[in-house]
């Protein structure tokens, strides 16, 4: 693996891991996070699908995430490719919920590396899927 891919991996255990110190690590101060507007996690804890600051970053890890994914956050890497500081990553991520339901849904991650820190994540998901699982509708 190169050295890029496993900066990545390492940042998707401490951002699972939810401490701040190690969250605050991996990050540029000036890093950056950006989901899709209107996916069901940002809907489900009120908050924003563009995340500016590591601050930011670390607050929605270390604390709102752990609202809505109770417990069992785990991720299922299927493939990685890096060109230089730029990793893409395809994986499923799985929890439980608050509401005690199953969450299960597949991502494509873009990270840009900076001086060997994360500074920009753009995440691609499937946000039907993930509203579904969220508001416990039927058609998992």
């Amino acid at each position: 693996m190169s050295p890029s891919i496993d900066t990545v991996h390492n940042a998707f255990r401490v951002l699972a891991g939810g401490d701040p110190d190690q969250i605050s690590a991996v990050l540029t101060e000036d890093a950056e996070w950006l989901s899709p507007p209107g996916n069901a996690t940002a809907v489900a804890l009120k908050t924003t699908h563009h995340m500016v600051g590591s601050k930011a970053i670390v607050r929605f890890f270390a604390e709102e995430l752990p609202r809505l994914f109770v417990r069992d956050l785990a991720v299922d890497f299927h493939g990685s490719h890096t060109d230089g500081e730029r990793v893409t990553v395809e994986a499923t991520m799985a929890a439980t919920l608050a509401n005690g339901g199953h969450y299960s849904n597949d991502y494509c991650f873009v990270f840009e590396l900076r001086d060997g820190l994360i500074h920009r994540i753009r995440e691609y998901v499937d946000t039907a899927r993930g509203h579904r699982m969220i508001t416990d509708e039927a058609g998992q």
